[in-house]
């Protein structure tokens, strides 16, 4: 099969160098805002955290839009305005539904801030269908070892999110949506099937090849649609699949904001200058001010 008539997208992530762990963003990218549901794609490190040297991201608000925390190693401790306290560790998942409106921190846990400590994970922003948009806000938090795994020799695969590999993920959908964490040890390979309207494939460590073309690391390769395709590595990798339905009405991208509408962009700017949105229990002292320009 000739590139083409696999891979109809090729996007190089942007890179933002944050001293301590560089950040990897390859959604939304020129040309393409989503793939499927998800409209923001980051890997954040992998790094490694002097004593002392923390992650701490002050509280900011979300709307319209889902976050995925799913870390590969170290750990972040998740506060926001529903009250949650949550330490998600490798292999678990953070959903936090934004909704009408959410804010919250990510910080690094206490008993990592005197220690050194890795950090290596994959952040993904979700757009909620138009009829979940304004929901009420909500979080779930599922466990490594609540994440259906699927083992075949020299791969092994979990699911993040969705229906892969015929084992269902426990976490919530909003639009049929597909994630998966996919380990390769040498000579190891995984069909990907064409069952999701829109699919990407992403290395974010190591080496692979999808029907024997070379996949770059960092890089977020949009699928053709239908199409099928076996993913394998010569010498071990780790691989992310994502995606799900297409969606009919197109979504807007501003700061941390994601809506159906402009208009609704400007009102939670205007919310967020204003301190019009809950404040995060017990971690209300600082926050992310809003960023000069307008939606």
């Amino acid at each position: 099969m000739m590139p083409d008539d696999l891979i109809i997208q090729t996007i190089a992530p942007t890179t933002h160098d944050l001293g301590d762990f560089k950040v990897h963003r390859s959604l939304p990218a020129k040309g393409r805002t989503m793939v499927g549901p998800f409209i923001f794609f980051d890997q954040a490190g992998p790094a490694k955290i002097a004593a002392g040297q923390v992650i701490d991201v002050r509280p900011h608000p979300h709307i319209n839009l889902a976050t995925v925390t799913y870390m590969y190693e170290g750990a972040f401790f998740h506060r926001d305005s529903l009250g949650t306290e949550q330490i998600v560790e490798a292999g678990a998942v953070n959903l936090m539904t934004a909704g009408k409106g959410i804010v919250h921190s990510e910080r690094s846990p206490d008993e990592d801030r005197a220690k050194a400590s890795k950090l290596s994970a994959i952040q993904t922003w979700l757009a909620l269908p138009d009829r979940y948009e304004e929901m009420d806000p909500a979080f779930e938090h599922v466990s490594e070892g609540g994440l259906p795994v699927i083992e075949d020799g020299q791969a092994r695969a979990r699911v993040i999110m969705g229906s892969l590999w015929g084992a269902q993920s426990p976490v919530t959908t909003y639009a049929q949506t597909i994630y998966a964490d996919i380990q390769l040890s040498p000579g190891g390979r995984i069909p990907i099937d064409p069952s999701a309207d829109e699919r990407a494939i992403y290395v974010s460590g190591g080496d692979a090849s999808l029907d024997g073309i070379m996949l770059a690391p960092q890089t977020l390769y949009v699928l053709r649609p239908g199409v099928r395709a076996t993913l394998m590595s010569v010498d071990g990798g780790r691989v992310v699949l994502c995606g799900g339905e297409a969606f009919n009405s197109p979504r807007h991208v501003w700061w941390n904001f994601v809506s159906s509408t402009t208009d609704r962009l400007m009102q939670a700017r205007e919310d967020w200058d204003a301190m019009r949105f809950p404040l995060i229990p017990g971690d209300d002292q600082e926050f992310i001010p809003i960023p000069k320009g307008r939606p």
